[in-house]
């Protein structure tokens, strides 16, 4: 990449009782099985609108709160409204730790992707099990790490082919 910027993965993620940081963790390995991204990963509180502007993929992992995002990771969309319509383009996913079966998981997924959406990201999504990001219920087991380390993959994956 001869001194073009390398392209880079942002993951963003809120955790209470650890459970979405071993996820994000997991999901980061993932993305540095293609050599030719980077991976930074960050607390939600410590994230910057500067941080997803300078991304070429977010992948942002909360914990389940009555079926949507936690408070915090709303509040760092929310504040993404002063850099509407710069992430257009950007490839975005999303994963999710919650405390029990049919509670909310899927739902709270979809609370992250649709705000990927109205700022114009592409998403990625799966055509096998877990189609719209990886959850675990509780503390992620080795089969929720995996799914971890695949959505990272496959997100590096595309954005080395929309970037080609």
């Amino acid at each position: 990449m001869d001194g073009a910027k390398a392209l880079q993965v942002l993951i963003v993620y809120d955790s209470k009782s650890g459970n979405t940081e071993k996820m994000a963790l997991a999901v980061a390995q993932g993305v540095k099985e293609i050599a030719a991204l980077s991976v930074v990963v960050k607390r939600v509180d410590d994230t910057t609108n500067e941080d997803l502007l300078s991304a070429d993929g977010v992948i942002v992992g909360s914990p389940t709160y009555y079926g949507q995002m936690s408070s915090k990771i709303k509040a760092m969309f929310d504040a993404s409204i002063k850099i509407h319509g710069k992430l257009e383009n950007k490839v975005g996913a999303a994963f999710t730790s919650s405390g029990g079966v049919a509670s909310g998981a899927e739902t709270t997924i979809i609370s992250i992707l649709e705000a990927m959406l109205v700022h114009g990201m592409i998403i990625k999504g799966r055509a096998r099990t877990s189609h719209y990001g990886a959850a675990a219920v509780g503390k992620p087991k080795e089969r929720e790490e995996a799914k971890c380390r695949d959505l990272g993959k496959q997100v590096a994956l595309l954005i080395l082919k929309l970037r080609s």
